[in-house]
């Protein structure tokens, strides 16, 4: 068992961390992250997401934020830095999934924690600067404490304490999504009815825990921000779960298109054995009529509601994402390693496995892509005469990775009015407002090749002669702007 714990550590961290920094930060959501991190490290406040000093980022709260921050602060500003939280919360939830395993999947620890670091789509999103992982791994830990609280050793109390802080993180990680693993903890106690005397109060000391670490933030920029919170409960809550405003495939097929891919070949190369798992959940709900069969397999009531509830809600949600069931993936390695077979899979097949993970790593990481923000970065450097500043782009989409690649603030600009709320807004304000001061050397424009007579002739209608800096870059062109003669 020492052997094959040791064992595990090694794969997991060389999933986790292999080629970690090698590419550039891809746009839009990495880029967009970063950028957000960042411009709290060069402002100093930590308090309001911003993605330039002119607007606003509302569409997540801030704790992803201020991880990549303080990582950033403290191993310097590269793609390593900006990684190094998911990694950490990849590894984290492999932890927690062998925690877990002696109350679901006894004797089978380092099983599910192999079974979840293998597994295609935790170790493809192990190195995707999102909210999804650090999300994965606050309600990794709540429900490790709140499993330990319910079935393993005194002091409960403080277990579930415990469970209501790590759900207060994952709120301040993603908002109400990340309390979905609530759900699944009132439906199993409802079937599954607690024995132990004077437990609700502890339950309510949680809550208060949890929303002590929460809600300060909310309150704190709500007060500060006239009409954000009817931006947060219409926008974030009420539309993502009821509209397809944010086009994330809200047909009433679109659960199908998204997540049943993403459940099936995301658990590759375990596909196999959670089909076997779950054919048999009908005998087992069929068993679980009686109340006394329920009570006696109590973990696996909680490990199925854990799965089925929140996987039903994001099912009904119009806004889908493959990443939002990412933390399920927890719960579906301890199903996995519940299953009969053996206690750990053979070395040839599992050498083979892992390196093929770490070559599509090797791959992807010296990929050529347009999303590659490091490359932008290149190609902006070899052709500016003086260090950028500053990386305004016209009525295109923008590259917010130049902030981590280039240490240049990033704006988004429109020749043409700008008509938008000022929560959720699309550009930074018409192209008029980057024009005071743009003559300086420091700031460099971008357009689409297509629209670059259209752009010139503006300009300098407004008194400005924009300077081409070298040839077209993927259909782009890079200017300067100097005062006409």
């Amino acid at each position: 068992m020492f052997f094959r714990s040791c064992w595990l550590v090694a794969i997991a961290c060389l999933l986790a961390f292999a080629f970690l920094g090698t590419r550039g930060v891809w746009d839009p959501d990495e880029g967009r992250y970063t950028n957000v991190a960042l411009v709290m490290l060069d402002s100093g406040d930590w308090l309001s997401p911003m993605r330039n000093a002119e607007t606003g980022h509302w569409t997540k709260p801030p704790m992803t934020y201020w991880l990549i921050a303080a990582s950033v602060a403290t191993f310097g500003q590269n793609p390593w830095a900006a990684r190094l939280p998911i990694a950490l919360a990849y590894l984290l939830c492999a932890w927690c999934t062998w925690k877990m395993a002696r109350v679901f999947a006894p004797g089978r620890e380092a099983k599910a924690a192999l079974v979840f670091a293998t597994m295609l789509a935790p170790f493809g999103a192990s190195q995707l600067v999102t909210t999804d992982f650090p999300l994965a791994a606050a309600e990794s830990v709540a429900m490790l404490a709140y499993a330990s609280s319910r079935f393993g050793a005194s002091p409960r109390s403080a277990w579930l304490l415990a469970s209501g802080a790590a759900f207060g993180v994952a709120f301040l990680v993603k908002g109400p999504p990340g309390l979905l693993p609530l759900l699944a903890i009132a439906a199993f106690a409802w079937l599954v009815p607690s024995n132990v005397p004077g437990r609700w109060r502890w339950r309510v000391l949680a809550y208060v825990v949890g929303g002590a670490i929460a809600l300060p933030w909310y309150v704190a920029v709500v007060m500060k921000h006239d009409g954000l919170l009817a931006y947060f409960l219409g926008a974030e809550v009420i539309d993502r779960v009821a509209s397809d405003r944010f086009d994330r495939h809200g047909e009433w097929y679109g659960w199908l298109k998204v997540y049943l891919p993403m459940l099936l070949l995301g658990t590759l190369p375990w596909t196999g054995s959670f089909a076997r798992w779950v054919r048999t959940w009908p005998a087992t709900w069929r068993a679980w009529r009686s109340r006394d069969t329920r009570a006696a397999d109590a973990p696996q009531v909680l490990l199925l509601a854990w799965i089925a509830v929140p996987l039903v809600v994001f099912c009904f949600a119009q806004s889908r994402l493959p990443l939002y069931v990412l933390p399920l993936f927890v719960p579906i390695a301890l199903g996995i390693a519940s299953m009969q077979g053996p206690a750990w899979p053979r070395w040839p097949w599992l050498a083979l496995w892992i390196a093929m993970l770490v070559g599509l790593r090797f791959g992807f990481a010296h990929l050529p892509h347009n999303k590659d923000a490091g490359a932008w970065a290149d190609a902006i450097r070899e052709r500016a005469v003086e260090p950028v500043h500053k990386v305004v782009f016209i009525d295109d989409t923008v590259r917010w990775g130049l902030h981590l690649h280039l240490d240049a603030h990033v704006e988004r600009r429109t020749q043409g009015p700008v008509d938008e709320p000022a929560f959720g807004r699309r550009f930074d304000g018409a192209l008029a407002g980057a024009l005071a001061g743009a003559h300086l050397p420091q700031t460099v424009f971008v357009v689409q090749e297509a629209m670059w007579a259209e752009v010139d002739a503006h300009l300098r209608d407004q008194g400005h002669a924009p300077q081409l800096l070298g040839t077209p870059w993927r259909g782009r062109r890079f200017f300067l702007l100097r005062p006409a003669p």
